[in-house]
């Protein structure tokens, strides 16, 4: 027996088609879609528990993407042959797609929801993670739970001059955009991407373009929805418990004093927070004992709210921030380069009380870090990581290991400054950044993007140009008739305003941005605007990394490693590593270089990696006798390697040797080869001849010896 699935298919204007079904897998969760697209298919399903935990006052959302191995008929590497932990690009698909649903989601509700997102079945040239949301939200969109979506995302991006909608992966080399843009059918929620230096107006263009696809996606799924008579009601829920006249109370008591600290332009964050503190501690003690207990938890969700409204009304009416900065006044930027003299490069970027301290390590080929996922496989030569310990914000948490946050602030500092390094024949290198957050209060990721691009030109990489940072914020009312563009925010306004717009680039343009929108009806005017605002600070900023290091370094520090690159034929490649690598194996423990061989094509190209030019030269030598072709008529100095009756074996060039015959050793009759060399014994040769149906060589000792006068009498 079959069972008749529910499905709706629409079609992209580029002319992919997209099915959407639901009813056939996964019956027990509340809502359960399969997307497919060709042979990819994912399934996402969503639960949501009836009640909400009790004291829960936000959204305990989880989303998580799986791809499974079997989708692309592969074994999971490693010992126990299965899925296990979430690789760092299935981490980065799941923050988009929870960046995209989690605002859509009624403030009031609190149940604790769970969204999953499986890789079925998997085409190697489409890019799952464009159809990852579009799942996820058509699975919420068939359910009963409260969702005020739809929502899609696609990817877009501009290949030879035009915008395509989520192109094949065997198209994206020739992308100079790559963006994941999330919307609801009015709004746009979240952008995220990369960029060859482009202008504002494309990248907003580019969203533009993308929107119009998102609108399509979200069509079908409110058709798919209206044909499931369980997602006709959603669920009633009553998860908090409120007290108008006590919310009213705190408002009246409050309002005028956080909207005075607002004002004041409190620079240093933890007397900001101690001061707003007060002002509800205040309240508090002016309850019954009896009263305070019962009620606490209220009155700090209250003030909360009241502490937001107070402090956005401030910005709106007097254009002045909660540290007294303009609105697009940047914090001030001390740096500093080569602050640690052991590492290959480093540096410092402070911007008012958010610090970075960077890092960059030079490594070899071996040090690339392998890709080896369902879909995605290669290898990354350069990579940013990012930590932010708990001391950074003067708090104490329990240790538990990389975060999803780290995972995307690095993946978006990376992202901001690849395009910049040179690959290929400028740079040898692997190389790895690390940013660790020393102090935060906004912005940290941008921070590691400027610290980042420090400690590459202290190291002495040769970026194509400076990379700078700036999280922008905004704040508005309903509709945005009145709105502020806020520059290089803090973590308070991030926490309390309707934006967050992360935009890295040179002085040329645009190379990665992140933004999440938490308000409806965004005007593109108002983007518009926060764009050019961005691009002023982003100069701003690097005009004050300049006053530090305005190019690379000329050369690397003496003690990096140096890397030289040599080519040989492809027929030699065996020949350098020896049977078992025994020949490479030698060179390295020989000369104390690092030795990699790498098949391109018709050639090997081997890298020789030490922080010495003697061991450097020394493993080239031996390479190029390795690989050298004996020339007729040249003259070798070999060394013995073997005696037999009728001559000796020489070594001419490493692994090639000829023989030097006994009637050749000597103008004068040799009984007994043993009476003139042994094995080991260097010796001065003439190669005399190649068999050209054998390649064996004749050797020659004698032609090299002046020949004895013959006696006269």
């Amino acid at each position: 027996m079959s069972v008749e699935a529910i499905t709706k298919t629409f079609e992209l204007e580029s002319g992919k088609t997209i099915t959407i079904e639901t009813g056939k897998l996964a019956k027990q969760a509340d809502g359960a879609v399969v997307v497919r697209e060709g042979k990819t298919m994912l399934l996402a399903t969503v639960v949501s528990q009836k009640e909400a935990r009790e004291d829960v006052d936000f959204m305990p959302l989880s989303v998580d993407y799986k791809e499974k191995y079997a989708a692309t008929g592969k074994f999971p590497g490693g010992f126990f042959k299965r899925e296990g932990r979430p690789s760092e690009y299935e981490i980065l698909v799941s923050r988009l797609v929870d960046r995209a649903l989690r605002p859509l989601f009624p403030d009031d509700y609190h149940a604790e929801t769970q969204v999953l997102i499986s890789l079925l079945s998997a085409d190697k040239d489409i890019a799952p993670d464009a159809l990852a949301a579009l799942a996820a939200s058509a699975a919420l969109a068939v359910s009963d739970v409260p969702f005020n979506g739809p929502i899609s995302e696609v990817r877009v991006a501009r290949i030879d001059g035009e915008f395509v909608i989520n192109p094949l992966l065997s198209e994206m080399e020739k992308a100079d955009l790559d963006l994941i843009v999330a919307a609801t059918m009015d709004n746009i929620m979240m952008v995220e991407g990369e960029m060859k230096e482009v202008s504002e107006a494309v990248m907003l263009e580019a969203i533009k373009f993308a929107h119009k696809a998102i609108k399509i996606q979200c069509q079908a799924q409110i058709e798919l929805a209206a044909m499931v008579e369980k997602a006709k009601e959603k669920r009633e829920y009553d998860h908090e418990t409120n007290d108008d006249e006590l919310r009213a109370a705190v408002r009246e008591a409050t309002y005028q004093s956080c909207y005075e600290i607002a004002l004041q332009g409190i620079a240093d964050k933890h007397a900001r927070k101690d001061a707003f503190d007060a002002v509800r501690d205040t309240f508090l003690e002016n309850l019954s004992e009896e009263e305070r207990e019962e009620k606490e938890g209220l009155v700090k969700r209250y003030f909360h709210d009241v502490e937001k409204e107070a402090v956005r009304n401030a910005i709106l009416d007097e254009k002045k921030r909660l540290d007294g900065r303009k609105l697009d006044e940047i914090r001030p930027i001390w740096t500093e380069v080569d602050y640690l003299p052991a590492n290959h490069g480093s540096a410092i970027f402070t911007r008012g009380v958010t610090q970075a301290l960077v890092t960059v390590t030079l490594g070899s080929k071996m040090d690339a870090q392998k890709v080896d996922g369902a879909l995605i496989e290669g290898s990354h030569e350069f990579m940013l990581h990012y930590n932010f310990p708990a001391f950074s914000t003067g708090e104490v948490k329990r240790f538990m290991g990389l975060g999803r946050r780290e995972v995307g602030h690095g993946n978006l500092a990376e992202r901001a400054l690849k395009h910049v390094v040179p690959n290929g024949e400028g740079n040898p290198y692997t190389i790895r950044v690390v940013s660790d957050i020393l102090e935060s209060n906004g912005s940290s990721s941008m921070a590691s993007v400027c610290g980042g691009t420090l400690a590459l030109m202290d190291a002495g990489v040769k970026i194509s140009k400076p990379v700078a940072g700036i999280a922008m914020g905004l704040i508005t009312e309903t509709g945005a008739r009145r709105y502020a563009i806020l520059s290089d925010i803090l973590g308070d306004e991030d926490h309390l305003g309707d934006m967050d717009f992360k935009v890295t680039g040179t002085s040329d343009g645009i190379t990665a941005c992140q933004m999440d929108i938490k308000v409806d009806g965004l005007p593109y005017e108002v983007l518009e605007e926060a764009l050019e605002q961005a691009r002023r600070g982003r100069l701003h900023i690097l005009g004050e990394m300049a006053k530090t290091i305005t190019e690379p370094r000329a050369d690397y520090k003496d003690f990096v490693p140096r890397i030289e690159k040599i080519m040989i034929d492809k027929e030699f490649i065996g020949a350098v590593i020896g049977p078992g690598g025994k020949i490479i194996q030698e060179i390295q423990k020989e000369t104390g270089a690092t030795i990699i061989i790498e098949e391109e094509g018709d050639y090997g190209v081997i890298d020789i990696m030490s922080d010495s030019k003697q061991s450097i030269e020394a493993a080239r030598n031996w390479i190029k006798g390795i690989t050298a072709m004996p020339e007729l008529n040249e003259v070798y100095l070999g060394t013995v390697k073997s005696i037999v009756p009728f001559g000796a074996f020489v070594e001419i060039l490493p692994g090639k040797d000829g023989l030097l015959h006994i009637s050749e050793i000597d103008h004068r009759r040799i009984e007994k080869v043993e009476d003139v060399m042994k094995e080991g014994d260097k010796v001065k040769v003439k190669l005399i001849g190649i068999d050209s149906r054998t390649g064996k060589l004749k050797l020659s000792r004698k032609v090299l010896l002046k020949r004895p006068e013959r006696n006269q009498d």
